[in-house]
């Protein structure tokens, strides 16, 4: 199956995905889904996605067969020439202009966002270009000829003279249109988005260079649609200017071209709903019979479509993959494009986006004062954001939108005045951990220098490196010694060491099995979430971080289990062993460690949560 020759009968694959091309880029738009793809000056591919509301989700009334045409024409016009200007704004160059007065007034005064009304302005621009291309200058000049000839204009003739000047005035503005470069790029990226599809629905591998093979043409193209309404449109101007000819006696002749042309716009919904039923009709078959009625809609997008280049191709696929994934998977992230301007807009943007998500809007702003460089008072200080800023911003918080922990994207985090690099290896540390730490420095700060400490589970090293660099800089020097069961989790510890100063020893060991010695301190913060809980944790927990530093087992009390009956072999005479529990495990780990013969007291957190427990022998 290659070029334009493919069978007709050859689709394995059915979709609803359709697209449009926009400058430098393809939109893609399924069921639930939407997805632009547009390379940017630096020849990068940007996606922008967002979830749409499913068809099957409207009002009954605008899914009745005829309305639905409407419905998803006013949509499509709306949401294309939207992502249009967006397209642009990528496009647009490295420059970003300062807001003009009358921009800033807008936004501050009448609390106006000036892109919505440039799409607006846009979108009514659009259609009046529209109707005067295609629907007022066809019927002035065949009312004109019909004057000079004394045709009757309530003949089908002159319908008929009507619809050949429309189609004409169509095809010459394709022409016309095609000589301009940006547009001609534009027609190969649309040839791009049909050769996508036509790949997928022939059921081959989305790659370039099956893509490349792929008719340009396709059943269900918005051209097609466009010649299904100039020819419905006859018959349904035909047969309105026959039931109201009695009613049409207007003896004032400007007065009777205005009348029929208003006429004619109100019937326009009509045409418009007929045409989409017949392209949804059609597109379900492939047919030789029906092949005469697909024929002059298929030529006419020989105009609006061109050969693309493999970078074209790229785009469209990556558009396609996305919505494709939206449309599989709910969880599947929305995403933006890397597009600088006004501050008080990048953070109103990243925040819907978040909102949309559910993620916090704190999140937001650690995004922007992180790679602002900025504190967040000073968030409410207007100021632009370049392109070069907001593409770090807008990696940073795309990753976020997959559900990807915010401190797993940033790459590291403050965890008691130390920097500590994280990644999926190791569980981010959290705040309530770093009393742990306060509790355990106290301590071990009143020894003499060198005591030696043990850090169970040890993870990303956090409770290791914080408790070495306190009792340093009192100077209470440690030895201290990392385990884990996880040689990925060391690894990260290590480095975690080395780049706050602090040196320490690493044993791989599951809890004590290749510990040797006794220690001043034990400390742990051991998996403690009953396994069948994990499901119902957050996403960000759940899918991301490591469950194996999750699960302590059917109650969460394995690890506090074994912890109890090995700890004080490994403890020196007058040493502790300080750890740390789930909510609501206090009065169970303790019952364990008194069952061993240890003395135990329980602390609490900032919350009042039994958070600690600290055992001796």
């Amino acid at each position: 199956m290659t070029g334009d020759k493919m069978d007709k009968n050859s689709k394995k694959n059915r979709t609803y995905i359709g697209g449009q091309a926009v400058l430098e880029g393809v939109m893609m738009r399924g069921k639930t889904g939407m997805a632009t793809a547009v390379r940017d000056d630096a020849g990068n591919i940007q996606i922008e996605a967002q979830r749409i509301a499913p068809v099957d989700k409207r009002p009954r009334f605008f899914r009745l067969p005829f309305v639905r045409g409407v419905v998803n024409l006013v949509d499509s016009l709306t949401a294309g020439t939207s992502i249009l200007l967006r397209s642009a704004e990528v496009y647009g160059g490295e420059e970003t202009e300062e807001p003009s007065r009358f921009e800033k007034w807008l936004a501050e005064k009448c609390k106006v966002d000036v892109m919505s009304v440039v799409t607006t302005v846009a979108l009514v621009l659009g259609i009046l270009l529209s109707v005067g291309l295609f629907v007022f200058l066809p019927y002035l000049i065949s009312t004109l000829i019909a004057k000079w000839t004394g045709l009757d204009d309530q003949s089908i003739w002159f319908n008929l003279l009507e619809g050949v000047l429309r189609v004409a005035i169509f095809v010459a503005y394709i022409a016309l249109t095609s000589l301009m470069k940006d547009i001609r790029r534009t027609y190969m990226y649309h040839g791009a988005e049909h050769k996508t599809i036509t790949c997928y629905e022939s059921g081959l591998p989305l790659t370039v260079e099956n893509v490349r093979t792929c008719s340009r043409v396709h059943d269900r193209c918005g051209t097609t649609f466009m010649f299904f309404v100039m020819i419905i449109a006859i018959l349904v101007f035909s047969l309105s200017n026959s039931l109201l000819a009695p009613l049409m006696n207007i003896e004032n002749g400007v007065l009777d071209f205005v009348v029929r042309l208003f006429i004619k716009l109100l019937l326009l919904p009509v045409v418009a709903g007929i045409s989409y039923e017949l392209l949804k009709l059609l597109a379900k078959t492939q047919s030789p019979w029906v092949y005469p009625l697909k024929a002059p809609g298929l030529a006419l997008q020989r105009l609006t479509t061109r050969e693309p280049d493999d970078d074209m191709i790229e785009c469209a696929i990556a558009a396609f993959e996305k919505v494709l994934r939206m449309d599989a998977d709910p969880q599947e992230s929305e995403s933006s494009f890397a597009v600088g301007g006004k501050l008080s807009d990048v953070r109103a943007r990243i925040e819907k986006l978040f909102a949309s998500a559910g993620i916090e809007g704190d999140d937001c702003q650690w995004i922007l004062c992180l790679n602002l460089g900025m504190l967040p008072s000073q968030l409410k200080e207007e100021r632009l954001v370049t392109p070069a800023e907001a593409r770090k911003i807008f990696t940073a918080v795309n990753e976020r939108l997959t559900g990807r922990p915010l401190w797993y994207v940033v790459g590291d985090t403050d965890f008691c005045g130390c920097k500590i690099k994280v990644d999926e290896r190791a569980l981010i540390p959290r705040p309530e951990t770093e009393l742990l730490v306060e509790r355990a420095a106290e301590t071990l700060c009143r020894l003499p220098a060198g005591a030696s400490v043990l850090d169970l589970c040890t993870g990303s090293g956090a409770i290791a490196v914080a408790v070495a660099d306190m009792c340093r800089q009192k100077g209470k020097p440690l030895f201290v010694t990392a385990s884990d069961v996880s040689g990925d989790a060391l690894s990260l510890a290590r480095d975690n060491a080395a780049s706050n100063g602090v040196e320490m020893s690493f044993v791989e060991s599951d809890l004590f099995e290749n510990i040797r010695g006794k220690f001043d301190a034990i400390l742990t913060n051991p998996p403690y979430i009953p396994s069948a809980e994990i499901a119902g944790l957050q996403r960000e927990v759940k899918d991301f971080e490591p469950r194996q530093a999750l699960d302590g087992g059917a109650d969460g009390l394995d690890f506090y289990r074994r912890i109890a009956k090995e700890f004080a072999a490994h403890l020196n005479p007058g040493g502790f062993l300080l750890l740390e529990m789930g909510m609501g495990q206090a009065e169970a780990v303790r019952a364990l460690f008194e069952a061993q013969g240890a003395r135990c007291e329980v602390y609490r957190d900032l919350a009042g949560v039994d958070r600690m427990l600290k055992a001796t022998v």
